[in-house]
């Protein structure tokens, strides 16, 4: 019987003034009136953990919780998943040469392989004990 050990982890699942792959760029107060929502893998299917930090910070959307997928949270802790991505309704946006995302409605947060944002990435890492 293999053991499944829970991965605890912390991150940025959006950096603000960060031109994304698709050219957005979220702001400051985007996320102003965010919540605890669901962990996803790959922005698919049922929850992979939980988070029980989801809050803007001067740098983004930080964000903590627990990876409790057994092979999700082997490829968290080894490093080979590191990217985070945010699923979100836009509830304002200002259109100029990037579109802006003003004010959203955070729907699900998702560890993904390639993340939407670069800097958008798991940056701890530890076991639950």
């Amino acid at each position: 019987m293999v053991e499944v050990i829970p991965v605890a982890f912390a991150g940025y699942a959006a950096v603000f003034d960060v031109v994304d792959r698709a050219g957005d760029v979220v702001r400051r107060g985007a996320f102003a009136d965010a919540r605890v929502v669901p962990l996803l893998w790959q922005h698919r299917g049922g929850a992979v953990g939980s988070l029980s930090v989801v809050m803007e910070d001067a740098r983004g959307l930080r964000v903590e919780g627990v990876v409790a997928d057994p092979e999700l949270a082997r490829l968290v802790r080894g490093g080979a998943v590191a990217g985070l991505s945010v699923g979100y309704r836009a509830l304002r946006v200002r259109q100029g040469v990037r579109r802006e995302l003003l004010s959203v409605e955070l729907v699900e947060v998702s560890l993904v392989a390639v993340p939407m944002q670069a800097l958008a990435r798991v940056e701890v890492v530890d076991i639950v004990a």
